[in-house]
């Protein structure tokens, strides 16, 4: 069983319309292969393919310049992260006159992590992040089940809940002991898993780097690379703070989240729906997944998303800021949300027209002074967050 994913199809086809290189990032079995056939099927073009993890292809690009001048139509370049160099060669086949190829490129790391290959093609590249699974793309009926498995296709539509959990286990196997070394984490891969399960157990929490630098016998940068590397090979996600001009001592470490629910779970020994109600963490787990549904819906870019809080406790859970306007979410996993002292605090603080409170209910409702409970099903039924929708 394939989802077809119209919103991405709908974004890449558009940014490919108007760049001559467009690139799809996330992380590894996502889909972007996927959604670059349904993109290439969709025109008339010739279609050109090259895998670089498929030795085979990885040595028709020993010079690229030599292996792609000639191409005409679309030129889909997978795994584009194991041969960085290949960007200057683009930029260089993209400026031609009336250059005869347009080129798509699948990279299973981030922007940031490319940024230095992608420099030289600065105004000629356009980015896409495709993300696991979210409830636009399975339907609001089976929240419980993207909650618990996470948005990964194999994961998500495995036949059960023991074959996605085996799924979600080999695969974090597989990038811990081949793709974090291979984007150089200096680890070995069962410090690497010890890594990743602490940053779990840190999960909707702020960054502590001494107390992990301590547990792990490294310094407080190394432990902060390691992070990163984490981030931009898209296996956590790191929510800056908010700062403004006010007297409150504000908290100044990200947030730290680990981008799926289902290798959350894994991470943190959860494996049944049971085991998740249960668990202590269930509140932070959903936090996450609450904050994913908003951040997608929103269409918001990674720079457009903070948290804010301070050391006496008003705190808002996200804060997307684009445009001059700020948009700020709560997320409870309570039956009734209330107002709270916290809530008022902080949109007094940061001037909030409004505040959402976002919550597992079906039921939307008002409370005072600005602040709306709404249900996560209506994030994505609401017109300002429908489709192609953007900050």
């Amino acid at each position: 069983m394939l989802l077809p994913r119209p919103r991405h199809r709908a974004r890449v086809l558009r940014l490919a319309r108007q760049f001559p290189v467009t690139a799809i990032l996330g992380p590894r079995q996502v889909g972007k292969t996927t959604l670059a056939r349904l993109i290439a099927d969709a025109g008339s073009a010739p279609v050109h393919w090259f895998d670089l993890e498929n030795p085979r292809d990885a040595r028709r690009l020993d010079d690229p310049l030599l292996g792609l001048e000639g191409l005409r139509g679309l030129v889909v370049i997978d795994e584009v992260q194991r041969a960085p160099r290949i960007f200057e060669v683009l930029r260089v086949l993209v400026d031609r006159p009336a250059a005869p190829a347009r080129f798509l490129v699948l990279g299973s790391a981030s922007r940031d992590l490319l940024r230095q290959s992608t420099e030289t093609l600065a105004g000629r590249i356009a980015y896409h992040e495709l993300t696991p699974f979210c409830l636009d793309e399975v339907g609001v009926d089976n929240v419980a089940r993207l909650w618990l498995r996470g948005g990964f296709p194999c994961s998500y539509l495995a036949t059960t809940d023991e074959d996605s959990l085996l799924w979600r286990q080999e695969f974090i196997s597989t990038f811990i002991e081949r793709d974090l070394p291979g984007l150089g984490v200096g680890m070995s891969p069962l410090a690497l898993r010890r890594f990743w399960t602490m940053v779990a157990h840190y999960h909707a929490q702020t960054w502590n780097g001494a107390e992990l630098a301590r547990a792990l016998a490294v310094s407080q940068p190394t432990v902060r690379r390691y992070l990163d590397t984490l981030t931009e090979a898209f296996g956590c996600r790191q929510l800056p703070p908010w700062f403004e001009n006010i007297s409150k001592r504000q908290v100044k470490s990200p947030k730290v989240y680990v981008r799926d629910t289902g290798l959350l779970h894994v991470l943190l020994g959860i494996q049944t729906q049971a085991d998740l109600d249960g668990h202590p963490k269930v509140g932070a787990s959903w936090e996450g997944f609450a904050l994913q549904q908003v951040i997608a819906a929103a269409g918001a870019r990674p720079e457009q998303c903070y948290f804010w809080s301070t050391h006496r406790g008003a705190e808002v859970d996200l804060l997307i800021a684009a445009g001059g306007h700020k948009r700020a979410f709560e997320f409870k996993r309570a039956s009734a949300p209330a107002r709270t002292r916290s809530m008022i605090s902080a949109m007094e603080s940061l001037g909030l027209a409004g505040l959402e409170v976002i919550y597992p209910g079906d039921i939307d409702y008002a409370l005072a002074g600005g602040i709306t409970v709404r249900s996560l099903a209506s994030v994505w039924a609401s017109p300002e967050n429908g489709p192609g929708a953007e900050l």
